[in-house]
């Protein structure tokens, strides 16, 4: 089969209208190209107050590996982090330092990547023309966002030339650049309603956002929309759908845009083929913020996008393929999540809970594979090799949640499946970070059908969030069972620990099995102690420890049964040479020890061991006990010997 190219995009915020509109643009170039499409997205914003999240957010961009790769487009605005153009610049290094591929930026430029500029210059002016030859509006404020910021200065110098197109001219103070959020909007409100800046009769918004902000704000003052003032917007969100006063906003043609950028990368990669035209048109949607009809359609479906359905209708046959947020929360899929008891457990609930993000063709969850180490944090990169420790197909070829059938892989082919070129039509890959804050676990990939019109929504994010937070929840429990079962100083079990595993051992053995013991006490630790510090007597207890961990067999357990003491016990095929063998496996190891460590003094153990055959009810501290013994005759004949 004919490899399939790939496309590439890297983006954030997968639920936004921006990155919909986006994605499927893109989608619909790449289906009529028979291309696939791989999105690196962060599930949040870039911009968020929780600085730590978003380290783990931006990891998944250090994932691509662009070699593999046809093409790629850098969703510009999306990838900016509230610190200026600090991280598309860096994602632009490490795409310049690892890329030879063609690689084109959408909608803002990033340094001397090709950009394809936006379509939305139609649909800005549309904006005016709303407000100049639908309301006869004269005097109009235009609030855009920071005059620094690409988007805020295009979408203002539109404004400003078709209303000058117009035969009108716009005053200093209504020419307002602020920023692309609520609080924008909010300011100006307030200004307006104290009269800082002068009524207009519209004001026109560079998004949503800043619209619900002002709105907001002026009815605080009294201020009437639309009778005093009409308000429209840019976007067409669903915020602004569903606000109180609903928002006459545009929609862009990110679509438009996110296609032009598809065709301008398949004249690189297919020089020859033939380029088929995107077709669609954004539109203006009428809000009850200008005073023409609302629409109603779109406001109630947005609505019902988003509310919380306690009792949402099971019986609807095509909710299977439409999870919304009141179904992820009554299904207490979170609860499920954090109550895993193992991490065996967290595994298979996470894959038995992927019917709430239905629909897919493929979902694999890839973790380090010393995911469950919390000691260690993994802040930027992955490691070499990775692990899918969960696998769900819907086709029945792979599903599986069990460390047995795990598959180890190298990290710089992303997901093994992804380039084997068996599927009959292209797909969608989403790589998706899992991580808890800063500290990078692993992520996610999720292969949907090209031509399904499902994205990822927010109940996909939040499903993503649960995730997290259980595998974090799963890891603090390991540690705090570990630490319950083991020795802090030398790693082996505990008595506790020693007798949890003693009962799996029993319940697993076979009827000619043998329990083993092995008991080793340190010599002469209060001399040392005495004469060169309890420092020095640490030190000996931790080789001592080293040496018995050395000479325990597979199968077998280790524990350290009091300040010096230590146990190895099995229970398996034993013969009566296995004590002596034991006995002198260990005095070599623990003598290269002593020479090797050049202390000023010997660093010694005595040893004994013990054999009985397995017998039901049988008395495993009798078995201790007669080891015990054995090991105190060693030790009082090397004592009669110094003397």
């Amino acid at each position: 089969m004919k490899k399939r190219k790939k496309i590439a995009l890297l983006t954030a915020c997968p639920e936004s209208g921006h990155a919909q509109r986006t994605i499927n643009g893109i989608s619909a170039q790449c289906l009529k190209y028979d291309y696939d499409l791989v999105v690196f997205c962060a599930l949040s914003g870039l911009n968020t107050v929780q600085k730590d999240y978003t380290i783990g957010e931006k990891n998944i961009f250090n994932l691509p590996n662009y070699d593999l790769l046809d093409a790629v487009i850098l969703d510009t605005a999306p990838l900016m982090d509230g610190d200026g153009d600090t991280f598309p610049e860096k994602i632009y290094e490490k795409v310049r330092a690892k890329c030879s591929k063609p690689v084109v930026a959408l909608d803002m430029p990033i340094k001397d990547i090709p950009m394809i500029p936006n379509e939305n210059e139609s649909v800005l002016r549309e904006m005016v023309r709303h407000a100049i030859e639908v309301h006869d509006s004269k005097k109009i404020c235009l609030i855009s966002g920071a005059r620094d910021n690409f988007a805020g200065r295009y979408r203002m110098d539109i404004f400003l030339d078709e209303i000058k197109n117009h035969g009108l001219e716009v005053a200093d103070e209504h020419i307002i650049y602020s920023d692309f959020w609520y609080t924008g909007g909010s300011e100006i409100g307030r200004q307006i309603g104290e009269g800082i800046i002068s009524m207009p009769d519209a004001i026109l918004c560079g998004n949503d956002y800043l619209a619900i902000g002002v709105i907001y704000k002026m009815k605080k003052y009294g201020i009437r929309v639309p009778e005093d003032v009409i308000v429209i917007g840019y976007e067409a969100s669903d915020e602004g759908a569903g606000n109180e006063i609903s928002i006459t906003s545009v929609e862009p043609n990110d679509a438009l845009s996110a296609a032009n950028c598809v065709d301008y990368l398949r004249k690189q990669i297919d020089p020859d083929s033939e380029i088929i035209p995107y077709e669609e048109h954004p539109k203006l949607f009428t809000g009850m913020s200008c005073g023409c009809q609302p629409d109603y359609t779109r406001s109630v479906q947005s609505l019902h996008d988003h509310i919380y359905f306690t009792y949402p209708n099971y019986a609807d046959e095509e909710i299977s393929n439409h999870y919304d947020i009141g179904m992820l929360m009554e299904s207490y899929i979170f609860e499920k999540f954090t109550a895993s008891d193992t991490p065996e457990r967290c595994i298979r609930n996470i894959i038995e809970g992927g019917y709430l993000i239905y629909p897919f063709a493929n979902y694999f969850l890839c973790l380090r594979s010393d995911w469950l180490d919390s000691s260690r944090e993994l802040r930027e990169g992955y490691p070499d090799r990775m692990k899918i420790v969960a696998a769900h197909t819907n086709n029945n070829e792979l599903y599986f949640y069990s460390d047995a059938e795990s598959i180890i892989f190298d990290t710089k082919v992303m997901i093994p499946r992804i380039f084997d070129n068996t599927d009959d039509k292209p797909s969608i890959y989403y790589f998706t970070p899992v991580h808890f804050s800063s500290d990078t676990l692993g992520y996610s990939v999720t292969q949907r059908w090209m031509d399904d019109t499902h994205r990822l929504n927010l109940v996909f994010r939040n499903w993503m969030r649960f995730v997290n937070n259980a595998l974090e929840m799963t890891r603090a429990k390991s540690r705090l069972l570990t630490m319950s079962l083991h020795d802090e100083m030398t790693g082996a079990f505990n008595r506790r620990g020693m007798y949890v595993q003693l009962d799996r051992m029993m319940e697993n053995a076979d009827k000619n099995d043998s329990l083993f013991v092995c008991v080793i006490d340190m010599d002469r630790l209060k001399y040392i102690n005495d004469t060169f510090g309890h420092t020095e007597g640490d030190y000996g207890i931790k080789t001592v420890s080293n040496a018995a961990s050395s000479v325990t067999m597979s199968g077998e357990i280790f524990v350290r049964a009091g300040g010096d003491e230590f146990y190895i016990i099995g229970v398996g095929k034993y013969d009566e040479d296995s004590g002596e063998k034991r006995i002198s496996s260990f005095e070599n190891v623990i003598t290269a020890m002593t020479k090797a460590s050049e202390k000023p003094y010997p660093i010694t153990a005595s040893i004994g061991t013990a054999i009985r055959r397995v017998e039901k009810n049988m008395n495993i501290e009798d078995v201790i006990s007669e080891a015990d013994e054995v090991m105190y005759q060693n030790k009082t004949a090397k004592k009669c010997q110094r003397i």
